[in-house]
């Protein structure tokens, strides 16, 4: 027999409230990200980085388009949250649900995640650059 946590309607939605809430922060990381890249353009376009600059833009790119379905997605499930508490009783909805919860949850999560490595990649590529820059102003 297995077990599953019980978990109040309440919590649901206060977990999916926090969760679109941190993809809007993400959405506005991806802006402040795509506007540094655009300061060091003439930077990553010229020199070696070239390859790496140009993946992590597309990368980039590609969060953002994706970011806007993910979030719809969760409101929408945000919303269908009343269907649990109608007095309605319907076999299996509370199971799918959670199960359509937690899928939802771990996409955020991984999505939040893939953000982050390449937030830390685009610092350590512009800090580089930061540096370069720096030296060869004391060189002058």
């Amino acid at each position: 027999m297995k077990y599953k946590e019980w978990r109040s309607p309440s919590s649901l939605h206060d977990e999916t409230v926090r969760c679109i809430s941190e993809l809007k922060f993400v959405d506005d990381e991806i802006q402040f990200l795509s506007d540094l890249i655009k300061e060091f353009t003439v930077e990553l376009v010229s020199g070696e980085n070239f390859e790496e600059s140009k993946k992590i833009t597309k990368d980039l790119s590609t969060y953002e388009h994706a970011l806007k379905p993910l979030v719809s997605e969760i409101e929408a499930h945000k919303n269908n949250l009343e269907t649990l508490l109608d007095d309605i009783d319907i076999p299996d909805e509370e199971d799918e649900y959670l199960i359509t919860h937690n899928k939802l949850m771990a996409e955020a999560v991984a999505f939040n995640l893939k953000v982050r490595k390449l937030k830390a990649k685009i610092f350590d590529l512009i800090k580089g650059f930061i540096k370069l820059s720096k030296q060869k102003r004391l060189l002058k």
